[in-house]
């Protein structure tokens, strides 16, 4: 079958658009959407290039399922609830089974996180794919970076580190257990966003944003927008106990600091919400974990279990 890019995007993207809210989807010059009355739409938008954000080999539904969630993960990060989204993909070349495995992963994790494709672009080129990820969050409910206050309390969702290590996976000379490979893969190609938790941290959480390039470089983040400094207690950073078993203590340090790519939630709480997320991790509602309060002093500090503080040489990833 010869595939041009009208006959591409119609045979493998069309049916991944069919959801409320679509007034005109894909296959026309632009998206029409309805927005309800008394929400915010949510936009962010985020490119991911082979050789760089996904080995060149990487498998088709892999790269799909990568793509979409790294991008549903900043909506997590703003308590919004994704609609819709759209796809620039760029192609080396039109490889029909290609574009099935990926158009059929990308349309099941489109329908378990409730997003359905609305538009977007198909060009030749070294491959690339481009997700612009909307959401709907109620007007002046949505999560920023800037809200934290000093002494408020600093959170992180789930365990960090996993993130970083994945990239083991492409280490020829390293030597993994096949339980422990499958996890670093499931946490790279499918980190799941952390929807649900952005939901419940709405008019809760002070500030929030998610974890991809490094906690010190994230936090940091959240400092500068809030005009503040923080102070991390590295014996609180969640690990899971496997992971430091991968690696000396100094390496798995740098992974959780500034590795990234963990797509964990950051979020501050004011001492006087502290009680509801309490409850919240009582519950089983919130897995989260405190790690830190926000202060005064410009700057993240590192403390050790000794109350000393630690120069940590690494911040987080740059992209240039």
């Amino acid at each position: 079958m010869s595939l041009n890019e009208f006959s591409l995007i119609e045979h493998y993207f069309s049916a991944i658009g069919q959801a409320d809210g679509v007034m005109l989807g894909v296959g026309d010059d632009a998206a029409l959407l309805d927005i309800p009355a008394g929400q915010h739409l949510v936009v962010s938008v985020d490119t991911l290039v082979a050789g760089v954000h996904f080995p060149h080999d990487a498998a088709p539904d892999d790269i799909a399922r990568r793509a979409l969630r790294v991008n549903l993960s900043d909506l997590a990060a703003m308590g919004a609830t994704p609609r819709w989204f759209t796809l620039a993909l760029t192609l080396p070349g039109a490889d029909m089974d290609w574009l099935k495995a990926f158009s059929r992963a990308l349309a099941m994790d489109a329908d378990q996180f409730g997003c359905a494709l609305v538009g977007g672009d198909t060009t030749a080129g070294p491959l690339s794919i481009s997700i612009q990820v909307m959401g709907l969050v109620p007007a002046g409910r949505a999560l920023t970076r800037s809200g934290a206050r000093a002494g408020d309390h600093v959170f992180v969702t789930g365990t960090l580190g996993e993130g970083a290590a994945a990239l083991l996976l492409f280490e020829p000379s390293a030597k993994l257990a096949a339980a422990v490979s499958e996890r670093l893969r499931k946490r790279f190609y499918q980190p799941a966003p952390r929807l649900q938790e952005g939901l419940n941290l709405r008019g809760i959480a002070s500030a929030a944003l998610d974890v991809s390039d490094g906690l010190l470089a994230d936090l940091g983040h959240i400092a500068e927008q809030s005009a503040l400094g923080a102070e991390l207690q590295l014996s609180a950073l969640p690990v899971a106990p496997w992971l430091k078993k991968l690696a000396d203590a100094g390496t798995v340090q740098n992974w959780v600091l500034c590795g990234g790519d963990d797509y964990e939630l950051c979020f501050t709480v004011s001492p006087e919400n502290l009680a509801a997320i309490d409850g919240m991790i009582a519950r089983g509602e919130l897995i989260a974990t405190c790690v830190g309060r926000m202060t005064t002093t410009a700057g993240i500090r590192c403390i050790d279990g000794n109350g000393m503080s630690v120069q940590v040489g690494q911040t987080g990833y740059r992209h240039f």
